[in-house]
């Protein structure tokens, strides 16, 4: 592994890392109004099952995938493959760049939101859902705190792995998880907060529906960051000497362990208020604000502030891993200086955000558009990843089942890992990468598909 490319220091601050880039605004904002519209804890046991026979194998792959070739997405799968699987590296970089042009601006709604009410007089205003609609439609606070947060990823990636984004990790990750921690202690304090835990944690299977094991297997797969080179360029920043499985379980666990604590954390919130916790999407941005609002002044804008803080931590550890994948790109591929790099495809990326940024009401024809049955820009492009992902994901395990060989992946994972060849990890890893994995993302696409156009509840 040569200097110029970097790696990471040690197995912690790559544990570290890998986990904060599988973090994010999905484990805090959609695991938890995913989790409300579906039940609660019968969702939850839902997700925690394709987490264990979905996401983890996958994980396992790419890192595999990274590490063997000691490359960027695009140049792994070239030098394990073919130029032509070559393009599904490229694919999936493509796919980071358009995730990051959408998820920076919801980013920067995080980091106004944490603006507004640490500092400003957001829990004062009359109506919250309002507040919302104007905030979002508002390009002029939005364009500020989008490029504020985007310039903020650009710095902490041009300082290279170690530097940059191992450093950030190191700090971002714990301080995460002590915000979060610190939020669950005082949200269990709170009158009616039983009710909350109660309907999070006892299962009523009675509502589960084909809407929600569709919910928990997409969750399940988006919240790692699966299917866009993220961890095959991660894994090319380690060496042989880890042990790849059971670095991929410990990152698995901390991810899921961040959305399963930030329910622990919201539904007493709601609960205390007698609020619903299946209000959607708005539940973070439009009915927790209202519980702060409750708190009082001081110790509403103090929680309040916390939470949204702890959104922004959520945030940038994704959008660094994000950048990361289309600069490690052009490192390697086009032999660029990274800081060059880095700074450039912020700016585009950006500027390649705005049609989103301004379809929140700015502009009528890409806040309802016509040949997408009226939903806004920013959806769309939200929905073209998702399928990217999925298909990247399938084509992966087909990659890694018919051209470089499940028995290649077997023995990168026995570096660092001696008890591995004759264990049942491997079998289980070999079968769920060859069948399950694939059948579930290829599923996965299609109900997408569905979903879009259709809506799996008027099939189903």
């Amino acid at each position: 592994m040569t200097d110029s490319r970097g790696n990471f220091s040690s197995r912690i601050g790559f544990i570290l890392a890998a986990a904060g880039s599988a973090v994010g605004l999905g484990n805090i904002w959609r695991f938890p109004y995913l989790a409300g519209q579906n039940g609660g804890a019968a969702f939850l046991f839902i997700y925690l099952i394709f987490i264990f026979l979905l996401c983890y194998p996958v994980m396992v792959g790419e890192l595999a995938i990274g590490r063997a070739a000691n490359s960027d997405a695009m140049g792994s799968y070239t030098k394990l493959g073919n130029k032509r699987w070559g393009y599904l590296g490229l694919f999936g970089v493509l796919a980071g760049i358009l995730v990051l042009s959408f998820y920076n601006v919801v980013a920067g709604w995080a980091f106004g939101y944490f603006v507004e009410i640490s500092f400003g007089n957001l829990l004062d205003e009359p109506n919250f859902g309002s507040f919302y609609n104007s905030y979002v439609n508002d390009i002029s606070d939005n364009f500020w705190f989008s490029i504020a947060f985007m310039a903020v990823t650009a710095l902490v990636v041009s300082q290279g792995i170690q530097k940059g984004v191992e450093a950030a990790n190191k700090i971002m990750m714990p301080a995460l998880y002590i915000i979060l921690l610190s939020l669950i202690v005082y949200s269990l304090t709170l009158p009616n907060a039983i009710e909350g835990i109660k309907f999070y944690l006892i299962p009523d299977f009675s509502e589960v529906r084909v809407q929600t094991i569709f919910d928990g297997l997409r969750q399940a797969f988006f919240s790692l960051g699966l299917g866009m080179g993220t961890m095959i360029t991660y894994g090319s920043y380690v060496n042989k000497q880890q042990n790849l499985t059971s670095s991929a379980a410990i990152i698995s666990v901390a991810d899921t362990m961040v959305a399963f604590l930030s329910g622990l954390m919201i539904f007493p919130l709601v609960f205390s208020q007698n609020m619903s916790p299946a209000e959607g999407p708005p539940l973070v941005f439009m009915v927790l604000p209202k519980v702060f609002h409750e708190m009082g002044p001081m110790l509403g804008k103090f929680i309040g502030g916390s939470f949204f803080l702890l959104l922004c931590f959520a945030a940038l550890t994704s959008t660094i891993s994000l950048l990361e994948v289309p600069t490690a790109y052009l490192v390697d591929q086009k032999k660029l200086k990274r800081k060059h790099v880095v700074w450039g495809l912020a700016l585009v990326i950006f500027i390649a955000g705005l049609p989103s940024m301004m379809s929140q009401g700015m502009i009528p024809f890409l806040n309802k558009l016509p040949f997408y049955q009226n939903r806004d820009f920013l959806t769309l492009v939200s929905d073209t990843c998702d399928i990217m992902l999925t298909v990247g994901g399938c084509l992966m395990c087909f990659f890694i089942t018919y051209k470089w060989k499940i028995g290649n992946m077997n023995q990168e994972l026995a570096h660092g890992n001696i008890g591995y060849t004759n264990s049942y990890l491997r079998k289980y890893l070999t079968f769920t990468i060859s069948y399950v994995c694939p059948f579930l993302l290829a599923l996965l696409s299609f109900f997408i598909i569905i979903d879009k156009f259709f809506g799996l509840n008027n099939l189903f």
